[in-house]
């Protein structure tokens, strides 16, 4: 089973990296990562794709 997650940093108190790790602490692994532009936000985003 794959899933696609798209990571978003904005500041150290803005992000979703909590979420990211508590998908590969369940046992998911990535399987690649591209970087993404064009968000209308100062961040930087990125998709990474997930595989358990």
């Amino acid at each position: 089973m794959q899933r696609a997650f798209v990571l978003y940093f904005l500041t150290d108190q803005e992000n979703n990296l909590n979420e990211l790790n508590q998908l590969l602490s369940e046992g998911w692994k990535v399987i690649c990562q591209r970087p993404m532009s064009g968000s209308q936000i100062n961040a930087s985003c990125s998709l990474v794709i997930l595989e358990k």
